[in-house]
């Protein structure tokens, strides 16, 4: 049936407003980006927070079990950054996880199950002897510290790249989201395209003659004309190909962010080395076989002299051990693959962190002593030791180098000394 229209100043009106609708669409389509961030970084904001609890006694927890793997920032370390955790999950699913991890991905939980993926199904210590006011007092001291310290987070200001590596590492929206911000692309664009098609066809009919009419015509013709004419609209075009040029981009900066990072990088050895077994179980000392670890700028590969210290005896059968001695036997050393790799322009002392500053061999590198093949846990980028170099404070107990140092740092600040106020955020500590 042929229906006859006549112009009226109601239609009239508002098509001559159509033009700013399609501009409001397009708007909205932009700004589906900006809004699918915002998602991804308050994901959950409306779980109830464990609160509640003693964030000195939970500082003191936290140092002692946790800040070798986790940041209070967003950081990402060994693991995720804790910022915001318990805001993002109750109290009970907190509880379930620090004690033990593993029966909470047993149990197929998707937010369990996709932070074991993304971190190379590395397994986080269980804390089943932790009590519930010991676990409210850790995420309180969470939610503390990491509320303190947001100029920490945008440091790298101070450090050139270091920000960026560390929001390459965890900082960026995940994949789901990436593809809800697709989805969404779409089906605003098949929307738009009906909506043109429904406004063209009433401008033609409200525009006409009296007495005109609009003839029928197959629907999918009327949105492959519609279509057409946006493709073909110059405003459409250019926010297409911004979207585009946006988005690839996005992806460059965070591909030359990654570079040279290693982090979870666990090549194959020739001799399969377990440091769970010599480390975890038989408790033999890092110093033992790293023997540069407390004199030198290197901590030293292990030769096979010092291997066949013990399996000059032991386990001589196993044909792991009888290539240490076909090794020997031909003069050829061992040729183990480096996995702690930094580039040739940072300078890196293990002497002066491990014997004047300190430092455990597990901050840098993680757990050894539960890794059956050894990782790179940290991400050893420019922005993870500048970081370090802000928190970590100095010991200067009994140290009377540093007494006039302290008096100066006391008169001008009340915070304790730490490695940035000696220097540490010096380029040319690291960089000459």
């Amino acid at each position: 049936m042929n229906i006859p229209f006549r112009k009226d100043s109601k239609f009239c009106s508002f098509f001559s407003y159509s033009k700013t609708f399609v501009a409001i669409v397009i708007a909205i389509l932009l700004s589906i980006p900006s809004l699918v961030y915002a998602q991804d970084s308050t994901a959950a904001a409306g779980a109830a927070p464990a609160g509640g609890g003693d964030a000195a006694k939970g500082e003191a927890l936290f140092k002692n079990n946790c800040a070798q793997c986790h940041a209070v920032t967003d950081e990402r370390v060994v693991g995720p950054g804790l910022k915001g955790a318990s805001a993002r999950h109750d109290f009970a699913w907190l509880s379930k996880w620090v004690r033990n991890s593993q029966a909470v991905i047993a149990s197929g939980d998707p937010y369990a199950v996709k932070i074991y993926n993304e971190y190379a199904k590395a397994q986080m210590t269980s804390f089943p002897n932790l009590s519930d006011d010991d676990i409210k007092g850790i995420f309180a001291y969470i939610d503390q510290a990491g509320a303190a310290a947001p100029a920490a987070a945008a440091a790298p200001a101070a450090g050139g790249a270091s920000g960026g590596a560390a929001s390459a590492q965890g900082g960026g929206p995940s994949d789901l989201f990436v593809i809800v911000l697709g989805a969404l692309v779409v089906v605003m664009l098949l929307v738009l395209g009906v909506l043109l098609v429904i406004v063209s066809l009433l401008s033609k009919a409200v525009s006409g003659e009296p007495g005109v009419v609009v003839e029928k015509e197959d629907f999918m013709t009327r949105l492959g004309s519609s279509l057409k004419r946006i493709a073909s609209d110059p405003a459409i075009r250019s926010a297409t190909i911004w979207i585009f040029v946006l988005l690839v981009l996005k992806a460059t900066i965070d591909g030359a962010y990654s570079v040279g990072v290693q982090q979870g990088y666990a090549p194959k050895q020739p001799i399969s080395f377990s440091h769970k077994l010599h480390a975890g179980e038989y408790k033999i000392d890092c110093n033992y076989c790293h023997t540069g670890v407390n004199r030198g700028k290197s901590a030293h590969i292990p030769s096979a002299n010092i291997c066949m210290n013990c399996h000059g005896v032991i386990k001589k059968e196993s044909p792991e051990i009888q290539k240490i001695y076909t090794s020997i036997e031909n003069n050829q050393p061992i040729e183990w693959v480096r996995v702690h790799n930094l580039p040739d322009l940072a300078y890196f002392n293990h002497a002066q962190h491990v014997n004047v500053g300190g430092l455990e061999c597990q901050n840098c590198h993680g757990e050894v002593e539960k890794m059956e093949v050894i990782q790179q846990r940290s991400s050893l980028t420019m922005g993870w030791c500048i970081d370090c170099h802000r928190k970590t404070e100095v010991n200067t107990k009994d140290n009377k180098y540093y007494d006039k140092l302290v008096q100066l740092h006391a008169g001008e600040s009340k915070e304790a000394l730490k490695v940035a106020d000696i220097g540490g955020l010096e380029c040319s500590k690291c960089h000459y």
